[in-house]
């Protein structure tokens, strides 16, 4: 019987060939094709940090227009976010759908703006798919829509791209003062701005015409606390002197929370200034003879001419 025998070097020409042919067929088994991103609607439908987004979107009968060709960018609220608005299950069940619809309209841009293409600055004007504006922002902090921070940035969807926020934007409901008379949190210093309004300053006029403001605005406890114990006793105020007291108010331009910063003292409408402070998560603003800061319980509240924040003091000049 005759043998057959393989020098070395052949034996090891065979075995790299056999290895570099199992690598070669390994490689294309293992080849996929790239699973694309579903829509806005089906992304947001298999959010399990959207379940209230989704029930507002079916609602306002939205899910087909986020379900389109686009391109869209929709700044999605959490389920947290939601929550944190004051927006559950059942407010969004009592809602009427145009409601919702608009709201949720003011959410979205038709064009897709990721967040790198955001402009670097304050408040760049975008307008929204229902007409509407929101002023974007990116700085060190991150990205910001109306003041509220982008949470989770650039999640991809087929006709767009969504950025979870931490807070529902509300569209503005009127000027500075038609969003104060709205709300009775504020009747105080509705009373105040109509009495100081009868002296040499029409601040009614100032709160509601075409210039951009920032309002600090106190809560009637706030007010209560200053000394004002009934909206009667406001209405017997000096009118001069609620003037000189709620122009201190108000700083020119508009400012989010955003855009705050630690020491800060913007001027004020009269002339005055006042002293941001911030530590982690919380704001204050102190007047120039308060004894103590007055905290920012509430911001970003949007009005057709700026914005206001809610504070818990009366800031003294």
């Amino acid at each position: 019987m005759k043998h057959l025998f393989l020098s070395g070097s052949l034996v090891k020409l065979l075995v790299v060939l056999l290895f570099s042919a199992t690598m070669v067929s390994c490689k294309k088994d293992s080849t996929t094709t790239p699973v694309m991103p579903g829509t806005i609607t089906a992304q947001v439908s298999a959010g399990s940090n959207f379940t209230l987004l989704k029930s507002a979107v079916v609602k306002a009968g939205l899910a087909t227009t986020l379900d389109g060709t686009g391109p869209f960018t929709v700044f999605a609220p959490t389920d947290d976010a939601f929550t944190a608005s004051g927006v559950t299950s059942s407010v969004i069940g009592s809602l009427p759908a145009d409601q919702l619809k608009a709201i949720l309209l003011y959410h979205t841009l038709g064009a897709k703006v990721m967040a790198a293409d955001v402009p670097a600055g304050p408040n760049a004007k975008v307008v929204t798919a229902g007409g509407d504006s929101v002023f974007v922002t990116k700085n060190s902090g991150g990205v910001f829509v109306n003041g509220v921070n982008v949470v989770t940035a650039d999640i991809a969807a087929s006709n767009g791209v969504i950025h979870a926020i931490s807070k529902v934007l509300f569209p503005p409901a009127g000027n500075i003062v038609e969003v104060a008379s709205a709300d009775t949190t504020f009747s105080f210093l509705v009373a105040a701005v109509v009495k100081a309004s009868s002296g040499s300053t029409n601040v009614a006029a100032i709160l509601s015409g075409g210039s951009i403001l920032t309002v600090f605005a106190p809560t009637n406890n706030a007010f209560r606390a200053a000394g004002f114990a009934t909206i009667d006793a406001v209405k017997a105020a000096n009118a001069n002197t609620l003037t000189s007291i709620l122009t201190y108010h108000v700083i020119p331009g508009r400012i989010f929370s955003s855009d705050l910063t630690n020491g800060a003292q913007p001027a004020t409408a009269n002339g005055g200034k006042v002293t941001i402070g911030l530590s982690g998560s919380s704001a204050t603003v102190k007047g120039n003879t308060n004894t103590s800061a007055s905290n920012i319980i509430a911001a970003n509240i949007m009005a057709k001419n700026g914005v206001i924040h809610v504070i818990d003091q009366v800031l003294l000049p």
